[in-house]
């Protein structure tokens, strides 16, 4: 009988090239019969198209993607992690020996398309959540083995804290969550669960008790405020779906009698099937908002790898597939989003600020690293700088 596994691998099989598609072992595989390896090539990351809607993306998976390079004979340009960026803008550049890192080329992408992805979603519900609190709930709807990257790229897209029990380790940040249905239907109770919970979690948890599960919201909500008193921080109406009616409609009934008895302090969090639609609905009535599968799972951010230059005679010249731009290229950019793609090299002609800040720079040399990588927080930071300038619409 065959013992159940687990479908992961590690950190060490991706390195080695062990994730890969099939084709890319193969063309190794013929390069190295047929003598040309060893030749040089400059390979370019970007994003031809964006998701219906999108104008823009978030900078993501970087640190992984340098971490899977590093120790190979190449060298590596990209812009900051973290940096919005839009259609056709080069976000990455690997120069070296095609052989080195052809194998590599699945893991990359799926690194940077998943990270990229996410943090955009989040950074798209937090510019519309404005000054409202929002947390990511998603790590359910992932294989376990990525809960964190999903938590960091969540986080650096501007969500303002995680769910998952191991982001501390991996992100510096403290997990933040509520309490499950399944806790208040074994205790059978929602009072009993909610002093259980005040009486055995420790006291710098905030106290956001689950208010949906067998009562009215607005009853149990009031129950809650009743029970815990000044240590109820917050309620949580989850699954705003599940219910027929209007959802700001309860909000608003919740939100009133709580005010009604005095429990203005408390806060309304919601969850429960969110994305920048409900958000936009309900940032006026509530303070807060759990966040899950939508961006969990977000719209893919199709980010693709294309050799632009090669290597001839000790120059490089210029080349592309049918429908891409050949040759290396910077991106120079005037705030919040003003861009021109120049070759690499030449300086911008089109944009209006005095100094443009050209985009990429390199960051990786003969596989060792030339940067001191930013920690999630200061990506975090980097990330809604950028969309407050975008908010604004400022030119500065």
């Amino acid at each position: 009988m065959q013992k159940p596994r687990i479908y992961s691998v590690g950190a060490d099989d991706i390195k080695q090239g062990y994730v890969t598609d099939i084709y890319f072992r193969r063309t190794r595989r013929i390069l190295e019969a047929k003598g040309k390896c060893g030749t040089r090539v400059r390979a370019e990351f970007h994003a031809y198209s964006m998701p219906r809607g999108y104008e823009w993306a978030v900078f993501a998976g970087l640190e992984e993607a340098l971490a899977i390079l590093e120790g190979r004979n190449v060298s590596v340009y990209a812009m900051p992690e973290g940096t919005l960026f839009k259609p056709v803008e080069p976000i990455m550049v690997i120069e070296g020996d095609y052989c080195e890192f052809a194998e590599l080329e699945t893991a990359l992408l799926g690194v940077l398309r998943h990270e990229t992805s996410i943090a955009t979603k989040a950074a798209r519900i937090k510019l519309t959540a404005g000054d409202r609190v929002v947390l990511f709930f998603g790590l359910r709807a992932l294989h376990p083995a990525i809960a964190p990257m999903a938590d960091r790229a969540a986080y650096i897209g501007g969500l303002d804290g995680v769910a998952g029990s191991e982001s501390s380790d991996f992100i510096g940040v403290k997990p933040t969550g509520t309490m499950p249905h399944a806790l208040i239907i074994v205790f059978g109770d929602p009072v009993e669960a909610w002093k259980a919970f005040d009486e055995v979690v420790e006291p710098d948890v905030p106290r956001i008790a689950l208010v949906d599960t067998f009562y009215d919201e607005r009853f149990e909500a009031l129950l809650a405020a009743k029970t815990l008193g000044d240590r109820l921080y917050g309620v949580r109406l989850d699954t705003p779906g599940s219910r027929r009616g209007n959802m700001r409609r309860i909000v608003e009934e919740v939100r009133w009698t709580l005010d009604l008895h005095g429990f203005k302090n408390v806060k309304i969090i919601v969850s429960g099937g969110l994305d920048e639609e409900q958000v936009a609905l309900l940032r006026d009535v509530v303070d807060g908002f759990g966040v899950g599968t939508s961006v969990a799972f977000p719209p893919s951010v199709d980010i693709s790898m294309d050799i632009v230059e090669i290597e001839r005679g000790g120059s490089w010249v210029p080349v592309s597939k049918r429908g891409k731009w050949p040759g290396m290229k910077q991106v120079y950019r005037c705030p919040p989003l003003e861009d021109e793609i120049t070759p690499w090299g030449r300086s911008p002609e089109r944009l209006r600020c005095e100094e443009p800040r050209p985009l990429l720079s390199k960051v990786m040399e003969d596989g060792r690293l030339l940067v001191d990588l930013p920690s999630a927080g200061e990506i975090r930071r980097y990330v809604l700088e950028q969309l407050s300038q975008l908010a604004s619409g400022s030119s500065g």
